[in-house]
């Protein structure tokens, strides 16, 4: 599939797209740049799935667990920490290796990132507050008075609508504005591209086992202390898959039997909405049912 130092491997959860990455990265002297969303918070190494410390230990990791819970990660932040973890890689002259699910990761490194100024944390600070004075309803009315263009967006998408009004405060231009302009890739060297697609019962199989064993080997403690913190229920980590099931059976209002039903039908409810996107929007990545042949097919060039 070619030498480039860079290597991309997508693919839906529970799809084996980590085991691939630490096999390819023992072949060809390389080391795991996470791109999913949510591996990237600190405390919910059960509840993401994140490689556990004896992979960890076998194959360097890089932006796994690195952020606080308290802090959102745009793609535009996550896109900078991996050019960066992929300039001190190849640096030393070792294969940079991206795994994760979060296929617009993928794409903010090779499509670009919009030009936004920095956003002062006050002005973020002040759109949770505006937000809370306004309601669901009028922060959306009052976004869309100052950029149209969100018109798009629906009240219940918290996160981007915080968004557009913390950049139009911050900067006097509106979102859209930036989003309409130019963008520079942030990765122009060659890079391998595969993508991971199992076939559907065999991906939901491991999304029922994934969702299983989360429950018994420490996700709920996982959950508890991240309850305890209090947090702004519209921050990313607190809509991680498996939170929501979980803090339902923590405040009493589903079983376990129950919690764990549902979890299962949500990561199987999760992975196909990825398997849809990735189909769309990789539809040009060579894609692979069975991971083994994904990993010979990198490691056999």
């Amino acid at each position: 599939m070619g030498n480039a130092d860079i290597i991309f491997i997508a693919g839906p959860t529970a799809s084996g797209k980590s085991a691939a990455a630490l096999r390819i990265a023992e072949a060809l002297n390389g080391e795991i740049v996470n791109a999913d969303a949510m591996q990237i918070y600190d405390g919910l190494r059960i509840v993401t799935a994140r490689p556990m410390p004896a992979d960890e230990a076998r194959i360097p990791h890089h932006l796994y667990g690195v952020l606080d819970g308290a802090e959102a990660c745009s793609a535009g932040r996550w896109g900078l920490m991996a050019v960066d973890s992929i300039h001190d890689i190849c640096a030393r002259g070792k294969r940079a290796i991206l795994v994760g699910g979060t296929g617009l990761y993928f794409k903010t490194l090779l499509e670009g990132l919009s030009p936004i100024p920095e956003i002062p944390g006050s002005v973020r600070e002040a759109a949770r507050a505006r937000r809370d004075l306004l309601g669901a309803a009028g922060f959306r009315d009052e976004v869309i008075a100052w950029d149209p263009a969100m018109t798009r967006l629906p009240e219940g998408d918290t996160q981007r609508l915080m968004r557009a009004w913390e950049v139009f405060k911050g900067t006097g231009t509106p979102l859209s504005t930036f989003q309409d302009a130019p963008r520079v890739p942030l990765v122009t060297d060659p890079v391998t591209k595969l993508v991971v697609l199992p076939q559907r019962e065999v991906l939901y199989a491991a999304c029922d086992a994934r969702a299983a064993l989360m429950m018994s080997s420490g996700a709920i403690d996982e959950v508890q202390r991240l309850i305890e913190r209090k947090l702004d229920p519209s921050l990313p980590v607190m809509k991680a898959l498996g939170v929501p099931e979980i803090r339902a059976l923590l405040c009493g209002e589903r079983d376990q039997s129950e919690a764990a039903e549902l979890m299962q039908r949500n990561t199987r409810r999760f992975a196909k909405r990825q398997m849809t996107w990735l189909r769309q929007q990789m539809a040009d990545w060579p894609s692979f049912e069975d991971t083994d042949l994904a990993s010979a097919a990198v490691i056999e060039g």
